[in-house]
């Protein structure tokens, strides 16, 4: 019996493990469904964002898909930038050699700054290479109205 209750605690952190992985498998379904008509596409644990059209909608993921979505159009886009910890990361600096971006931090973010002076829109990522291909994606195509 001693060494049955010695394992209840690992059970326990088994079944936990199993109920997270399950609920951020249906988040990632839920992601999938809604990101169909989109040209380009995001998910994290942070947030999840979708490209079409010039216009973004990104939100929060949830099991019964994204929660609070935002919308805008790159059109009113004056600035793209990768923030880390609250300061912002000159990606011209690491222009030439990506792999060489600040790693430690805490979660990195795209900050969308508007040329009509509304508020500045944030969206977290988890990885800063990731936003960092995003922010350069994002600026070349700001660029390059079509």
């Amino acid at each position: 019996m001693e060494r049955g209750l010695m394992w209840l605690p690992l059970l326990g952190i088994f079944i936990w493990l199993a109920r997270a992985g399950a609920n951020e498998y249906q988040k990632l379904e839920a992601y999938k469904r809604w990101a169909v008509g989109f040209d380009r596409c995001k998910y994290d644990i942070y947030a999840v964002m979708g490209l079409k059209d010039r216009e973004i909608r990104w939100g929060i993921p949830t099991k019964a898909g994204p929660k609070d979505l935002q919308i805008f159009s790159l059109d009113r886009v004056k600035q793209v930038q990768l923030v880390v910890d609250n300061k912002p990361i000159d990606l011209a600096e690491y222009a030439d050699d990506l792999d060489n971006l600040p790693v430690s931090g805490s979660r990195p973010n795209l900050r969308f700054e508007f040329t009509d002076n509304s508020e500045a829109v944030d969206i977290p990522f988890t990885e800063i290479p990731m936003a960092s291909e995003w922010a350069n994606f994002l600026r070349n195509t700001i660029e390059h109205k079509s």
